[in-house]
């Protein structure tokens, strides 16, 4: 029999994974991070034209121009990064670009902060690099939020990385702006590179502001996409902005895992940013009423649980959580161990609200029956 790889065993089948495609397909699903939201109407008109238009072929490595141009004008309006066309790479997905990074950045020896509790992806690409990934918890008594001191206490000589996720998954946290700053000021001092996770940017309430440590320091690849504010996210198309200095790195292992990103999405992701945003603030404001309701009904359960500030999700704590999520799925409603996300999750579970108002309801009265 042949055996798998050493870094292969040093990684499992994500859990969230594993509840949503083998669980009761009838069941209430509060486990996957997905919008249950369609693709805008202009996105999609735009994609059928560029079928018709017979853009089905490869496209640049870094992707199309014309996108790279229009997502350079997006970081520059809304996260003040100053970058050009050259350096910004298309990824099919999130995923992609954060693992493109690893490959890229690190090796055996390194080791690279991630957040804990934080999406099991981070310490998966890091192992895979054969790096060694190193928590810096963010306690739920100060609302998940990472503080600078947080970051300082834990970077060694062989600290290479720190990856930052602001809105946060699983949490909903948003990090301060002065914690922002001081991370990248970090950064810098140390030549320390910094990989910024900010897909759920747009995805943000209370008229919290949200803040990209690539406007403070050179030493930071931002990873952005399209899958949570345009609720594309089968569609595989995300980017990432990095220094010049590094971003053929970047295109060497991008080139040698997909070449490109998929021609039609990246149609869409043109006019997903030159078209009108109102569904991207019209989902949000719908996000924000669906998280009121399920925060304020754990809360009455008993179940402690912080109000993000961001993204879609809860993260309350309660008293066995094993037990939770096994009575839950017999009775109809999934959700994840928070231990999937990191030791600092043991004693929590994971919940998306990204479902409908009436879904949450319903979830809602079937916890408080069992």
């Amino acid at each position: 029999m042949v055996k798998s790889t050493y870094r292969t065993s040093l990684i499992e089948l994500s859990q969230i994974r594993k509840m949503f495609e083998n669980t009761n397909p009838d069941a209430i699903n509060l486990a996957i991070g997905e919008p249950d939201f369609d693709v805008p109407e202009n996105i999609k008109n735009a994609m059928k034209k560029g079928i018709d238009d017979n853009f089905s072929h490869y496209t640049p490595n870094r992707g199309y121009e014309e996108l790279r141009e229009e997502i350079v004008k997006k970081l520059s309006k809304d996260n003040h990064i100053k970058t050009n066309a050259n350096d910004i790479i298309v990824t099919c997905g999130a995923s992609e670009a954060l693992s493109d990074c690893c490959q890229a950045l690190f090796e055996k020896g390194d080791e690279v902060l991630i957040p804990n509790p934080g999406f099991l992806s981070y310490e998966a690409t890091v192992k895979l690099a054969e790096a060694k990934p190193v928590g810096y918890e963010t306690p739920m008594e100060r609302g998940f939020k990472v503080k600078t001191e947080d970051i300082q206490e834990k970077i060694t000589e062989n600290t290479k990385g720190i990856i930052l996720n602001s809105p946060s998954n699983p949490t909903g946290a948003v990090i301060d702006k002065e914690d922002i700053r001081g991370i990248a000021d970090l950064a810098t001092d140390n030549d320390i590179m910094i990989i910024s996770d900010e897909i759920y940017e747009k995805i943000i309430y209370d008229n919290k502001k949200h803040y990209s440590p690539g406007a403070y320091s050179d030493n930071v690849i931002t990873i952005n996409g399209f899958s949570k504010a345009y609720a594309m996210t089968g569609l595989r198309l995300a980017y990432m902005s990095s220094p010049s200095y590094f971003t053929e790195e970047l295109l060497k292992v991008h080139q040698y895992t997909t070449a490109c990103a998929s021609s039609i999405s990246q149609i869409g992701g043109i006019e997903a940013l030159r078209g009108p945003q109102e569904s991207v603030s019209k989902m949000a404001k719908e996000f924000e009423k669906r998280r009121d309701l399920i925060t304020d009904s754990l809360n009455d359960m008993g179940y402690e649980c912080v109000k993000g500030e961001g993204a879609f999700y809860v993260f309350p704590k309660v008293p066995n959580p094993e037990e939770f999520v096994r009575k839950a799925m017999d009775a109809g409603v999934l959700c994840v161990q928070g231990i999937a996300f990191g030791s600092e999750g043991k004693n929590n579970v994971r919940m998306s609200y990204a479902n409908s108002y009436e879904n949450i309801e319903k979830a809602m009265d079937i916890l408080r029956k069992i």
